[in-house]
């Protein structure tokens, strides 16, 4: 573990693609660790982004620091088993597809 200052934006998604896992509370980083495939441990009792748990590799833990150890000792032991996956039009192309209905509206 290792505290840092606050990083901007590419070097904080270069750090989230190269970490075991990260533990937030953040809906926003819960969608970006879907996108890398990196395990993300939520540390709150629900989310506004049910996808990264039902389809990405978002567990949410909750705030009791036993269950969060214990999920996080799960992951560096390597027994980790939720893999997840990139949801269905998460491809980086939502602006070739609003361009097309602005195109076809217009």
């Amino acid at each position: 573990l290792q505290i840092i200052p606050s990083a901007g934006y590419l070097d904080f998604l270069n750090l989230t693609a190269h970490a075991a896992f990260v533990l937030t509370d953040s809906g926003g980083i819960q969608e970006e660790t879907t996108a890398l495939g990196i395990p993300c441990l939520t540390l709150r009792e629900n989310t506004e982004r049910p996808i990264t748990v039902t389809q990405g590799t978002n567990t949410i833990v909750g705030t009791n620091p036993s269950t969060i150890l214990r999920a996080a000792r799960t992951i560096i032991a390597g027994r980790y088993t939720k893999k997840g996956r990139v949801p269905a039009l998460w491809d980086g192309k939502a602006a070739e597809r609003i361009t097309r209905q602005l195109i076809s509206f217009l």
